[in-house]
C-alpha cells in the first residue's frame, strides 16, 4: 500500500508541471497560435532556476529567474510569430531545439551540483504523513 501512495505522490509531483504547461498551451491554441517550443522554454527556465539556486541558495530568487527566463523565451516566440509573421511551426521547433541545446550546454557544469539544505515547513494536519 505504501508503494501505491508513493506512486500517486510521484505522479502528482511530475504531472503538475506538465499540467501547467498544458494549460498555457491550451490558451495559445484558443488564441490561434500553435506553440511547439514549450519544451525548450521549460528547459531554459529550469536551467536558469537551478543555476540561480546553486549560486545564491535563495529559492525565491531561483523561482524568479526561471520565470523571467521562460517569459523571455515566450516573448521571443510571440515577437517572432505575431509581429514578424514567421511560421509558427518552424519557429516553435527552432525555439524547442534551441532550448534543448542551450540547457544541455549551460547545464553541463551543474551535472554533479547539489543544492544545500532546504527549509522544512510543517503544515498542521499533514506533518505526520511524511516518511
Amino acid at each position: 500500500m505504501e508503494s501505491f501512495a508513493l506512486l500517486i505522490a510521484a505522479t502528482l509531483n511530475a504531472g503538475t508541471v506538465l499540467a501547467i504547461a498544458g494549460l498555457g498551451l491550451l490558451i495559445n491554441e484558443r488564441a490561434g497560435i500553435v506553440n511547439l517550443g514549450a519544451e525548450g522554454m521549460m528547459l531554459v527556465a529550469a536551467i536558469a532556476g537551478f543555476a540561480t539556486a546553486v549560486h545564491t541558495g535563495n529559492d525565491w530568487l531561483a523561482f524568479g529567474a526561471g520565470a523571467v527566463a521562460g517569459a523571455l523565451m515566450a516573448a521571443t516566440f510571440g515577437g517572432l510569430v505575431i509581429w514578424l509573421n514567421t511560421n509558427q511551426y518552424a519557429t516553435g521547433l527552432a525555439l524547442s531545439l534551441f532550448g534543448v541545446g542551450f540547457s544541455a550546454f549551460a547545464g553541463i557544469q551543474y551535472t554533479q551540483q547539489k543544492l544545500g539544505e532546504r527549509p522544512h515547513f510543517e503544515i498542521a494536519g499533514l506533518a505526520g504523513w511524511s516518511t
